[in-house]
């Protein structure tokens, strides 16, 4: 997996550790003034560090870069560590603010779907604060349908939270 490079002048590529400050940075914005991720203490680059060479010691993790600036990122990881999940994994997509509505999320998206279809996860996740009209249309958009939600089952910034479930079928096989 080398870099991709876009007609927009942005780089997609994978994850390496030197994006940690980086990603801590854009990921801690969500922490401090959304609801989006129900982390509620922010994460140090040492943190986010360990955090992303766990996650693709089995899972994919991308990057969007463009004009010197990380301005988005998006993975996978597991849904549910039970054996029986192992199939199935979740996505996170995060961008930086100000780089929103330019594509960058799609381009993100389509390529974890890209790289989880080759890796035979048969089943990918979204689970998504509602409401969020961007990230859940953006799932639509992808063929993601919403399969479930749950009431109240998070608490931030004093009120309760409710999470929707979307999931997209990678591959029609019946049988692994």
């Amino acid at each position: 997996m080398g870099q991709s490079t876009t007609g927009s002048g942005g780089i997609l590529r994978p994850v390496v550790l030197e994006d940690a400050p980086g990603i801590a940075e854009i990921y801690n914005h969500y922490i401090k003034n959304t609801v989006i991720t129900f982390e509620e203490e922010p994460v140090d680059p040492g943190a986010m560090a360990e955090r992303i060479q766990e996650i693709i010691s089995r899972y994919p993790w991308f990057v969007w870069e463009e004009a010197g600036e990380l301005a988005g990122y998006a993975y996978a990881h597991a849904w549910n560590q039970r054996a029986a999940y192992r199939f199935t994994a979740e996505d996170s997509i995060y961008l930086k603010p100000g780089w929103e509505r330019r594509g960058i999320g799609r381009r993100l998206l389509e390529r974890l779907i890209e790289e989880l279809r080759r890796r035979k996860i048969h089943v990918l996740m979204s689970a998504i604060t509602v409401p969020n009209p961007a990230s859940a249309g953006l799932h639509e958009s992808l063929g993601f349908k919403k399969t479930g939600l749950f009431n109240e089952t998070g608490f931030k910034q004093g009120r309760r939270l409710d999470v929707g479930y979307w999931e997209l079928i990678l591959d029609d096989r019946e049988k692994v």
